[in-house]
């Protein structure tokens, strides 16, 4: 069985599958570009929020099967998982994978597998060979692969082993090889297809979920309009069989859902018209959310005279990570503090943070004239606030 694994990029994805594959017995060389990310790691410590996470990476570093550095070395399969965001304007942005791959290029061997589990645009596995061609390497020796990652942060470590995955090689050895290693690891079905097919799979997914999202902000819009509580509305709604209005939010962040789609929207030439919409429907819904803190802000001050103070609570794009990534809680936090609005910003996953300070749940609500809930986190749950406080609730986590 091949053992040594070599793992590019040691972020969301990344170190997770790297420290559990080495409690699985593989020798892991973990690469990251970042020498803090790298440090940290081989210390047994983390430089991300994920439950269990810390407890798989210091018994991986202990055992001396999880190593961290910043330069890729020789091994039996290559693991490429580092972001892939987009340029201005939506274009999407592959060149953490082609550097990645250019990166690993001089150590790749006949028989190896290389593996591309970053999300990304159509045909980019087989941009991947190209490179690889390109380098020298005869890639009709090697096995290349995408099986797309498709776990939820907070529940990584878990989902990592019980998900199902989807395997789509360049060849059809290619495939079977990939999926006999996952197959070691993996407690769901590990399905083959395709690269192509793989790649838009994942995209898919994730448009899929943007889409039924922006459903949930549309209507929480028309809702505020018309003076209903979305959050009844929602909750009689779904009593039907055959209806699941998912959740309104302040917005679509992370690095899938609010991207990915724009992945196929750039390659569709126009044909993409209600994933686009969805787009930006999402987009839309953190503007107007800014929308409403600001008049709120001005009633306050035209009835008492002095400047409202206003606690943000969230900054995550989710509840309970520290994941900041495209994350509309932060982009409304930071909007309102350059309109020069008196914010307390608050995110309990969080200790420190380089543009602004953080500030305690616990003070933010006894300082604020304004509270705003922008992410559903556990410790916002049950919060006693006094009567004299005005709530904005943007994600249904305040119960009165």
């Amino acid at each position: 069985m091949n053992r040594k694994i070599c793992v590019i990029g040691l972020g969301y994805i990344g170190l997770p599958t790297a420290s559990l594959l080495a409690n699985r017995g593989y020798q892991i060389h973990g690469v990251d570009v970042v020498q803090s990310t790298v440090d940290t790691i081989n210390h047994g410590d983390i430089h991300i929020v994920e439950p269990d996470l810390h407890t798989f990476v210091k018994s991986a570093v202990n055992s001396g099967h999880l190593i961290a550095d910043t330069k890729p070395t020789k091994a039996d399969i290559f693991i490429i998982a580092v972001p892939t965001p987009f340029h201005k304007g939506f274009i999407p942005n592959i060149n953490f994978v082609v550097n990645a791959t250019k990166s690993i290029a001089p150590y790749i061997e006949d028989g190896n597998i290389i593996i591309l589990e970053s999300t990304s645009p159509v045909g980019t596995t087989h941009k991947i060979e190209s490179i690889l061609k390109n380098s020298g390497i005869d890639t009709s020796k090697i096995y290349i692969s995408h099986c797309p990652e498709r776990v939820l942060p907070g529940q990584i470590m878990r989902e990592l082993v019980e998900n199902d995955r989807i395997v789509g090689g360049l060849t059809k050895e290619a495939t079977k090889k990939t999926i006999e290693f996952y197959k070691t690891f993996v407690k769901g079905e590990v399905i083959a297809t395709n690269a192509k097919t793989a790649e838009m799979a994942k995209l898919t997914e994730n448009s899929f979920r943007d889409v039924n999202i922006a459903f949930a902000n549309e209507l929480s819009i028309l809702c505020d309009k018309f003076n209903i509580d979305v959050w009844e509305l929602i909750s009689l709604t779904n009593r039907h069989p055959r209806v699941n209005i998912l959740k309104p939010s302040a917005g679509v962040g992370g690095h899938c859902i609010a991207v990915d789609p724009w992945f196929i929207v750039h390659a569709s030439r126009g044909d993409a018209k209600i994933i686009k919409t969805a787009r930006e429907v999402n987009n839309y819904k953190s503007r107007w959310v800014i929308e409403k803190i600001k008049n709120s802000s001005l009633e306050f001050e035209k009835k008492y005279n002095r400047e409202a103070k206003i606690a943000c609570m969230g900054l995550a794009f989710k509840p309970n990570i520290d994941d900041l990534r495209e994350s509309p809680a932060l982009y409304i936090t930071e909007e309102l503090i350059s309109n020069g609005l008196d914010i307390l910003a608050v995110e309990p996953n969080i200790k420190t943070f380089n543009k602004f300070n953080i500030v305690d749940y616990n003070i933010a609500i006894k300082e604020a004239d304004i509270i705003v809930f922008l992410v559903a986190h556990r410790e916002f749950k049950d919060l006693k606030i006094t009567n004299d406080k005005e709530i904005l609730d943007f994600c249904g986590v305040y119960k009165n």
